[in-house]
């Protein structure tokens, strides 16, 4: 595009007067004064076009520029810098971040005010573009300003890059087959972690959990340096999580590798949790999809096991049960999670309930299914917690009632997506 093109006003060569009378500036730095007046020039034609109408101005100064003191010279200087620090990452989208000293800044916000700049560019916006373009043709890879696999911040004024590696994510959904193992690692409530008698030096509540189970041949694989777990709730250590599973997004940090092949590693994880977790549906994931799937809040249903104190005619019960179908109920915050929970009051639907192959006669325990609101605790419907929740199983029959087991059944997450 021919310098000539660009047009420049009469105020502009004011502006650039004013500038040049006291800063000696490159045609970068120069054309950058007025970066986005007109489309399709770069800040050198700006420049050039503006000297070759301006009248000659004395300069101050040495011949390196003011502003920029030539830093764009050394592109290639950092792109090599760049380029050797990622020699053993894999990635496919990058993005350039320009780190500036106050100093520089300081001076373009100066000039800016000295010449009366309203439409430039800014220095740093320049050079991550640049250095940008020349890294895509260097690397054979794409800038991504959205979700970058990586992030090269370049300080042109030390001749320093520096490399940030973004994470990874998995979703996925797991089925928790035995009781006694949590969610996620569990750090010793004694020693938090540094090992000690309690937790037999392991720095754990719980020899394993589902996060471990399931992260280890991830982390092998990519390389990363750490994990998060991101799980749509989570069920009580004892009790199972089954059916469809629990939907979990898996974070690797920093990971070196990022192309895994997820039917191998399904099948390593679940292979190796011999028979403790199973793992559906991997598939890559993205940041949002955490946020998303910690807000959703879908029904769920259980399938618990209870004992009653002594024989309940089946009759009687589920007459009981119906009285709790379809009910609200009123929860205020179990005894067993007060010292980790606020104590409030809860109100919850119970959207269906029965008791599952009841027998005609008395019965001392029985099998009930249960579909409820997010956030219901179903062994407190069943037992009443002493009259914290209300109306429970244990409360209309008037008898104590015992959680023998529970299970999480099915998430019906399909039905608030």
């Amino acid at each position: 595009m021919a310098d000539s093109e660009f047009p420049v006003s009469h105020e502009m060569l004011e502006q650039a007067g004013k500038a040049l009378a006291k800063h000696h500036l490159c045609r970068r730095c120069l054309g950058r004064l007025f970066g986005r007046v007109g489309h399709g020039f770069t800040n050198e034609e700006r420049g050039d076009a503006i000297l070759q109408k301006l009248p000659e101005v004395p300069q101050s100064g040495p011949e390196r520029c003011w502003l920029c003191d030539n830093m764009f010279d050394d592109m290639d200087i950092l792109a090599n810098l760049a380029i050797e620090k990622l020699d053993a990452l894999e990635f496919s989208s990058f993005l350039v971040g320009t780190r500036l000293t106050a100093h520089t800044r300081n001076r373009e916000e100066q000039l800016w005010a000295e010449a009366g700049i309203t439409d430039g560019e800014l220095l740093k916006s320049e050079f991550n573009r640049e250095m940008g373009k020349l890294l895509a043709v260097r690397l054979g890879a794409e800038v991504d300003f959205r979700r970058p696999d990586i992030v090269i911040i370049v300080e042109p004024e030390y001749r320093n890059v520096e490399v940030e590696v973004n994470s990874i994510f998995f979703y996925g959904r797991y089925r928790k087959l035995i009781r006694g193992i949590p969610q996620t690692h569990w750090p010793c409530r004694y020693c938090h972690g540094k090992g000690c008698e309690h937790c037999n030096g392991t720095g754990k509540m719980y020899e394993t959990s589902v996060e471990e189970i399931v992260a280890q041949p991830f982390l092998e694989r990519t390389e990363g340096s750490g994990e998060h777990f991101h799980g749509m709730g989570r069920e009580d250590i004892d009790a199972r999580m089954l059916g469809n599973g629990r939907p979990f997004v898996l974070e690797i940090t920093e990971p070196r590798k990022r192309t895994l092949n997820l039917d191998e590693v399904m099948e390593e994880v679940n292979r190796e949790a011999d028979g403790r977790v199973e793992v559906l549906e991997l598939r890559y994931s993205e940041k949002d999809e955490v946020a998303r799937i910690k807000q959703l809040a879908p029904p769920k249903s259980y399938r618990v096991t209870v004992n009653f104190e002594e024989g309940v005619d089946s009759e009687r019960l589920k007459k009981v049960i119906a009285v709790l179908r379809g009910a609200e109920i009123s929860q205020q915050t179990p005894k067993r999670v007060l010292h980790r929970r606020a104590d409030r009051i809860r109100k919850r639907k119970v959207f269906s309930i029965e008791a599952v192959d009841l027998p005609e006669t008395a019965v001392t325990s029985a099998v009930i299914e249960v579909k409820a609101q997010s956030g219901t605790y179903i062994k407190e419907l069943m037992h009443g917690d002493g009259g914290r929740t209300e109306p429970s199983l244990a409360g209309l029959l008037g008898i104590p009632v015992v959680v023998e087991s529970l299970d999480v059944i099915h998430i019906h997450d399909a039905e608030v997506q």
